[in-house]
């Protein structure tokens, strides 16, 4: 070979050489390099992951997760109220039916209850569905939503979701796919403020989540993708369309997972949810009746803190139609004829009333003001205010049960005599105490228990309290019900009902009366219960505190103040029993009555009109005194008809050793009647009510013409039979 030719040979050796070689690009990124690349980034991620796995924990619930509100109940399971910043009542899962939670399945995660929480294969779905356009179906399981909702806060970011897959591996193996959601439906938000189920179902179809349909529930579940749009009241055509598909998209999904027969499935319309509306608050009487309830929970044991903390469901024994009979019975005959607007002196009237079933001491009706949210204090508890004469039946109780003697050596009994002259000193006393009658009225030297009674004459309940003795009258009272307090000193005075007491605590003592002694404790919590506890409410009924005898002795005694005495306005077509009382300088008016079935105490109030302190009743909603016999009366009458029912048939069945006898006083003598001077914006209100007469099975109470009708100026602590005349409240001359 010539030289020439072996040059050539190794030019295209060379050539050849180059060609076979690697280019730029290709020797960095050869396939081996690149599986190895990936296969180590893999063991980076996993790794990486795996740490996150361990420094991650499952944390406590987030702030909002766990608030509740609580939910107030009527008797008849109606809501009341709702209270707490988030509307939602967390419920067991066996509180819902299994086809409404299957309905949520459905929705979001048919694999749910074989996947280990997370599902990445969904998630990447749910990204390419909202990327596409077609809506946000999720992609998260359950068990990331929530983690999502109970444990993390709800801000988008990488660090975020990784917590959340994280947590959501650890969570599946450390609860059950039930625990899981039942979470998931709890803390979840449907829309109009409401979360979880229990909410959703009251805020959407007016029941609690117990009583959903198939249909409802899966309405609910389609709700979850996109609540306001969703929402049928205020969703657009598209929207109404969209949560249609959602909703067949659920049921058909039930049906495909064998959750639902689809012959049912065919009958099924959907279910078009009630028109939205503010959850109850606090206006009206609701703030009280909330107030009541709350603080008869602490008194059983149950802390502020833990009722504030949410999560109860507290059912009332209000019985709404009664309580509206009552709130209907002081607009018509106290509110609709007061100006609290444009006169002060009407400003100042406040009216308070409890009403109590005497058999099982149950609050079935309240009146504590105007309005909680006007007015906070509660006319209905509060006991800043003397009970003044409808205290003079405790004292003749505890006459009775101790077995007392008048000064003249004679039993006390409603046939026992006593000097009803005014401004008469007791015998027998420490303290001296001589008070006042109404409009200084003497009753003779010679007159019944019984009829001292319908005519609630002061000097002759002052003398029987020295003769019972002070201390002994306060012990009956206590048993009976009343409050101790500061302000209730042992001396003769306290025979006018000097103590404070509230129109609760009366309905108390009074239905232990009606109860034939055995003491009752108004309850206004039928039942509560939260998720993890449930308090268990006292019995209301209590032992004998009187004897039997000693309380139908009483009852029969005010049967003839509403026959014949004071409380005469009060009568119907029904057995009733009541005393009238109105305290020193006409601060407060009251009527506490009651029939075989039913038992209320109403009071009217003078309060200063920015709520300092008190004021006179006088010269308020009409000319004169306020007295119990008048308002109050009249209140409880028209109450007690229209919430008796066909309990008006009732008859009192008394056990009395010695009934009352016709008493043979003489007329006591009269003094003139005031004539009140004319008011152009005060209307008289004195105008009599006629009592029919019944068939009684104990002998008449005593029957006496009424003394004449006092001065409005005068303020004693006596309530005149005459019922066109006012009752007096405490006397002006206490010691």
């Amino acid at each position: 070979m010539g030289r020439a030719e072996e040059r050539r040979a190794r030019q295209r050796g060379a050539r050849r050489a180059q060609k076979s070689k690697p280019k730029g690009i290709r020797r960095l990124f050869t396939w081996k390099k690149l599986l190895g690349t990936f296969l180590g980034v893999c063991l980076l991620v996993l790794g990486a992951f795996f740490v996150i796995y361990l420094m991650v924990p499952v944390p406590t619930a987030n702030a909002h997760a766990e608030m509740q509100s609580n939910v107030y109940k009527y008797s008849d399971g109606t809501i009341l109220a709702r209270t707490g910043k988030v509307n939602r009542e967390i419920i067991g899962l066996e509180q819902i039916p299994r086809e409404v939670q299957y309905t949520f399945v459905a929705a979001e995660n048919k694999s749910f209850f074989k996947d280990s929480g997370i599902d990445f294969k969904g998630t990447t779905r749910g990204v390419m569905n909202t990327l596409s356009g077609k809506g946000k179906q999720g992609g998260s399981t359950i068990t990331q939503q929530y983690v999502k909702n109970y444990y993390l806060e709800q801000d988008q970011t990488i660090t975020r979701k990784l917590k959340e897959l994280v947590i959501s591996l650890k969570v599946d193996q450390k609860k059950s796919k039930s625990e899981i959601l039942a979470g998931y439906i709890n803390t979840s938000y449907y829309g109009r403020g409401a979360y979880g189920i229990q909410a959703a179902a009251q805020a959407y179809y007016g029941v609690d989540a117990g009583k959903l349909t198939v249909a409802q529930g899966a309405y609910l579940a389609a709700l979850l993708q996109a609540p306001s749009q969703y929402d049928w009241a205020a969703a657009s055509p598209t929207g109404k369309e969209l949560v249609t598909e959602r909703w067949n998209y659920v049921l058909d999904n039930m049906v495909g997972e064998g959750w639902l027969d689809s012959a049912e499935r065919e009958g099924l319309t959907f279910p078009v949810p009630k028109a939205p509306k503010a959850a109850p608050g606090m206006e009206g009487q609701t703030g009280y009746l909330v107030e009541a309830a709350n603080a008869e929970l602490e008194r059983q044991g149950i802390g502020e803190e833990d009722i504030k903390a949410g999560g109860w469901t507290i059912t009332l024994n209000i019985d709404p139609k009664r309580q509206k009979a009552l709130e209907r019975a002081v607009a018509k005959e106290l509110e609709d004829k007061l100006d609290r607007e444009g006169d002060k002196e009407d400003a100042t009237v406040q009216a308070g009333a409890t009403s109590v079933e005497p058999d099982t001491g149950r609050v079935v009706a309240l009146y504590g003001g105007v309005g909680a949210t006007e007015h906070w204090l509660s006319n209905a508890t509060r006991r800043d205010y003397q009970p003044a004469s409808t205290f003079k039946p405790i004292v003749l109780a505890s006459a009775l049960e101790n077995g007392a003697e008048t000064q003249d050596g004679e039993k006390i009994s409603l046939n026992s005599r006593y000097d009803g002259t005014s401004k008469r000193p007791v015998r027998g006393s420490t303290i001296p105490f001589a008070p006042e009658n109404e409009d200084d009225q003497d009753y003779g030297k010679s007159i019944s228990v019984q009829k001292a009674t319908n005519s609630s004459v002061n000097s002759v309940y002052a003398q029987m309290i020295v003769d019972v003795g002070a201390a002994e009258t306060k012990k009956t009272a206590l048993d009976l019900g009343m409050t101790d307090g500061p302000g209730w000193p042992e001396s003769p005075a306290m025979s006018l009902g000097t103590m404070g007491a509230s129109t609760w605590d009366m309905a108390g003592v009074y239905a232990t009366l009606d109860n034939h002694g055995k003491k009752v404790t108004p309850t206004i919590v039928k039942s509560a219960e939260h998720r993890s506890r449930k308090a268990e409410p006292e019995n209301p009924i209590g032992g004998q505190a009187i004897s039997r005898n000693s309380a139908d002795t009483v009852t029969a005694a005010m049967e003839g103040v509403v026959k014949e005495g004071s409380g005469r306005r009060a009568g119907g077509d029904y057995d009733a029993a009541g005393k009238t009382g109105t305290s020193e300088n006409n601060r407060s008016s009251w009527f506490v009555g009651y029939t075989p079935e039913l038992v209320t105490a109403v009071a009217l109030f003078g309060e200063k009109a920015d709520g300092t302190g008190q004021v006179t009743l006088t010269d308020t909603v009409e000319k004169g005194r306020i007295n119990g016999g008048g308002f109050p009366a009249r209140i409880w009458k028209a109450y007690t008809s229209a919430a008796l029912g066909a309990d008006a048939d009732a008859r009192f069945d008394l056990e009395v050793e010695e009934p009352a006898r016709n008493d043979p006083d003489p007329k006591p003598a009269e003094s003139p009647e005031p004539s009140p001077t004319p008011s152009a914006t005060k209307t008289p209100q004195n105008t009599p009510d006629p009592t029919p007469s019944r068939t009684r099975t104990t002998p008449p109470a005593s029957s006496s013409p009424p003394p004449s009708s006092p001065s409005p100026s005068q303020s004693q602590s006596s309530d005149p039979p005459d019922p066109g005349a006012p009752d007096p409240g405490t006397a002006n001359n206490r010691p």
